[in-house]
């Protein structure tokens, strides 16, 4: 029997994430029909409400059954869905929707792979109040999102043994996070020196003939060497074998397993040869001492370079946490002060000058200053800002000085804000990398049973002496996987990509996005204030009959003085603000037609073709211009006076700048351009010739926005919906990829899957170029550690003997191992220096 339960959602924040709770309880054959908010659902069907819980929580967010019943949640309206409606402080969101919700970040301590990662994973999404838990390998570091204990959040990822401290903000992490990286340096750099100083000579004393093999009269010399590669094994790399029984005690394994079981087997077969050689044949009493101590060696070295490596790719989050400035110079009655930035509270006036970073938001209240704002847009011309206006925490003063009021100080700084979502979408996973993380998961026990069954096959079917080879495959199999690269090859390319995009004013929402944005073929535009300026401009004066075009100008813009069309605000903005104008009288509002009015004692009318036509007014000389103008998208108006044709005005939203130039390199990249719009077909048809669009999808209202998008989808289309947030965000949330064109303090940060800070469509090539070329950087990364792995296992198993008669060493395994790793790494760090193709 079908029933209606409603569910208490938590979690969501955005339209986005409204559309796939729904899709995700609407695919169940048990539900009939889903009706979301922000907060809560009303689902009617056959699931029960343990069910539909578990649905929501697959998709990625929390819920719980409401009791007794509840009026229907209203569907998600079109201005819930604006970015205004959504900032990042959330303070508009309803109050159910658990304001409690919080971040937490953690430094995690002891992780060596991506097996790791995904035992930290679970082991915090266990903990009560949890709504999602992002842990990254690179950084070592995890983002909690929910409201739980922080206490419970440490006592979660030490009881799945490794260590964790919670950080209380960016600044905290950065300086806890740089110190620990030097200390990780300066101890991986010593214990490689260390383990690398015993072990190169014994490799260069065993490339001499059988220097190697244990005899009775060396046997005491190399029992002393077996001591001091113990001590060395202890000293350089206890850290392997702490990390590996941890592990063990905790049911799983990790890269520091296969390294402690390779390190040790080589040195207990030696030390076993050294102590009891009546046991083993004359021709097994080889021994493996330098392979301990250079592997060792050679993967903390490994360690030490990829650590280096892996402080560059956060370079770009660094720079803009140095953007905010130590103080800030307050004004008060007393006189000016400078204050530590945590002292500037709301509503206070600061004083900035040249060469000063604007410590919080605020708004100018006197004064004037040229302001580089190219951090928050990527805009290299400074802006000129007077008063009246908003400026941004971060922003560098060059000229000029000015007084402002503090509106927004601390986490709700739009710089705060970025950083945040920089975070954030650093510390996400895109859906590609889920399949690092499932191979992750099996991976090094895999890697075990393969070293078992290598040195059982070699052992019963090898040469002689069996005891030496199968000791040597053992070895090999277990130190050349690398688990390790696998684990680094996503995060460091979405540190990396997502680092400069927002170098580039691209803020990405998480990694899902980027790999979307990737995968596009169609991108939709909206017209007005994307396309086109969003002001109707008049382009065109034409006087008639003896008038003059400052006539024309001046009494067309007297004529509209009180009126807020936009064709109205148009005119008066030709006529310029300072412009004297006369008083109409008797004005009186046509409909469908214009306006008729007395001015200056004159008999004036103001509108289109059919209030001449109507009033019988001659206007051959103008109809053929005006035609010609409304072909290119302008609305012509005309003005007659005392019964004659007087002057004729095209108005028009111009297109934006840069709009022709962008779209043009978006053409040479293989999209397919599409506008969507509101206005008349004839308007948008002059538009999207006149910018080179494909398509042009005309007279639709919102809600239409939103079906068109689903029509290209069915079609089979990956589409993304470029809009500025306002009138389009039902079709943003549809679209595959939602990108808000934005700026400054209204940018919407919250809502798309990636805004733009700089409201310029050149942005968006910059956006989708930076999409694929970290798609096609984490493709790299994956590809390299599987060839990796897929090659170098059966090589090192041996596969290779019947063709060469020569196994892979040891220590070439374990210089292979570290080389991997960093080879991930640095390929990662290219995309900081990635450049988006020009036209």
């Amino acid at each position: 029997m079908s029933q209606t339960i409603n569910l208490a959602l938590d979690g969501l924040s955005c339209g986005h994430c409204v559309k796939r709770v729904k899709e995700a309880l609407e695919q169940r054959a048990d539900v009939q029909q889903a009706e979301v908010t922000l907060n809560a659902a009303q689902v009617t069907g056959d699931a029960s409400a343990e069910e539909l819980i578990a649905t929501v929580e697959q998709a990625g967010y929390s819920a719980s059954r409401q009791e007794g019943s509840r009026p229907k949640p209203e569907p998600l309206t079109e201005s819930e869905t604006t970015p205004e409606a959504l900032t990042a402080d959330h303070s508009q969101l309803p109050a159910q929707a658990d304001a409690a919700a919080e971040n937490y970040q953690l430094l995690i301590d002891g992780m060596s792979c991506a097996s790791c990662v995904s035992r930290v994973e679970k082991a915090l999404a266990q903990v009560e109040g949890v709504q999602q838990a992002r842990v990254n390998l690179a950084e070592r570091s995890a983002l909690v999102i929910g409201s739980p204990q922080p206490e419970a959040l440490v006592a979660a990822v030490v009881n799945a043994g490794y260590g964790a401290e919670v950080i209380g903000d960016e600044n905290e992490r950065r300086e806890k996070q740089q110190l620990s990286a030097q200390q990780a340096m300066r101890r991986f750099s010593w214990q490689s020196a260390l383990a690398l100083a015993l072990g190169v000579p014994l490799m260069i004393y065993g490339l001499f003939g059988d220097n190697m093999m244990l005899t009775a009269s060396n046997r005491s010399g190399w029992l002393a060497v077996g001591i001091l590669t113990l001590l060395v094994m202890i000293v350089a790399g206890g850290h392997f074998y702490r990390s590996a029984w941890r592990s063990l005690r905790n049911g799983s394994a990790t890269m520091d397993t296969l390294v402690a079981l390779g390190t040790l087997a080589a040195w207990l077969y030696s030390i076993s040869v050294n102590l009891w050689p009546d046991f083993f044949p004359t021709a097994a009493r080889h021994l493996y001492y330098e392979a301990s101590a250079m592997i060792i060696g050679l993967i903390n070295l490994g360690h030490a370079l990829e650590q280096r490596a892996r402080q560059r790719s956060s370079r770009a989050l660094e720079r803009l946490l140095d953007l905010t400035p130590a103080s800030a110079r307050i004004v008060t009655e007393q006189g000016e002060r400078s204050v530590p930035l945590s002292e500037v509270q709301l509503g206070m006036t600061l004083r900035l000058v040249a060469g000063d970073r604007v410590p919080v938001d605020g708004t100018i209240s006197e004064g004037e200053a040229w302001i580089d704002e190219s951090m928050l847009t990527g805009e290299p011309v400074p802006q000129n800002r007077s008063q009246g206006e908003t400026i941004h925490a971060g922003t560098l003063v060059q000229d000029g000085s000015i007084l402002f009021q503090a509106s927004a100080i601390g986490k709700n700084t739009t710089l705060s804000r970025i950083i945040q979502l920089v975070r954030q979408a650093q510390s996400s996973k895109p859906a590609i990398g889920q399949l690092a993380d499932r191979i992750s998961s099996v991976f090094v026990p895999a890697v075990v049973l393969i070293a078992l069954f290598s040195a059982a096959v070699w052992y019963f079917f090898g040469p002689q002496p069996s005891l030496v080879y199968m000791l040597v495959i053992a070895t090999t199999v277990l130190i050349i996987a690398c688990p390790c690269a696998l684990g680094l090859a996503t995060p460091m390319s979405i540190i990396a990509g997502v680092g400069r995009a927002a170098e580039f004013g691209v803020l990405v929402r998480d990694a899902d996005a980027l790999q979307r944005a990737s995968e596009l073929d169609t991108l939709v535009f909206d017209k007005t204030g994307t396309l086109t300026k969003g002001a109707p401009q008049v382009t065109q004066i034409v006087a008639f009959n003896d008038f003059s075009e400052t006539q024309v100008l001046r009494w067309a813009a007297a004529l509209e003085q009180g009126s807020n069309h936009p064709l109205a605000k148009a005119i008066r903005d030709r006529a310029g603000e300072t412009a004297v104008l006369p008083v109409s009288v008797q004005l009186r509002t046509l409909r469908g037609l214009g306006l008729s009015a007395m001015l200056e004692g004159k008999s004036m009318l103001l509108g289109n073709a059919a209030l001449l036509a109507q009033q019988q007014i001659e206007a051959d000389q103008a109809t053929a211009l005006a035609n010609e103008q409304a072909a290119l998208g302008a609305t012509p108006v005309f003005l007659a006076v005392d019964g004659k044709l007087a002057g004729l005005l095209t108005i028009r939203d111009p297109l934006r700048e840069e709009s022709v130039g962008a779209l043009q390199r978006l053409h040479g990249l293989g999209y397919r351009l599409i506008m969507l719009t509101g206005d008349n077909e004839i308007t948008a048809k002059a538009i999207a010739r006149e910018a080179g669009l494909d398509q042009v999808i005309a007279g639709v209202l919102p809600d239409g926005k939103a079906q068109a998008i689903v029509q290209l989808q069915q079609a089979g289309h990956k589409v993304a919906m470029i809009g500025d947030g306002i009138n389009d965000a039902p079709a943003l949330a549809q679209a595959d990829v939602g990108i808000a064109m934005g700026g400054g303090s209204d940018v919407a940060i919250e809502t798309a899957a990636i805004t733009l800070m700089r409201h310029d469509l050149h942005s968006v090539v910059d956006a989708l170029a930076i999409a694929k070329a970290t798609l096609r950087n984490m493709k790299q990364n994956l590809l390299g550690a599987f060839v990796y792995n897929s090659l170098g296992i059966p090589i090192a198993a041996g596969v290779l003997w019947p063709l060469t008669g020569t196994l892979l060493s040891p220590v070439i395994a374990g210089a292979a191992m570290a080389l991997s790793s960093i080879t991930v790494v640095s390929n990662a760090n290219r995309l900081l220096r990635y450049q988006p193709p020009k036209a």
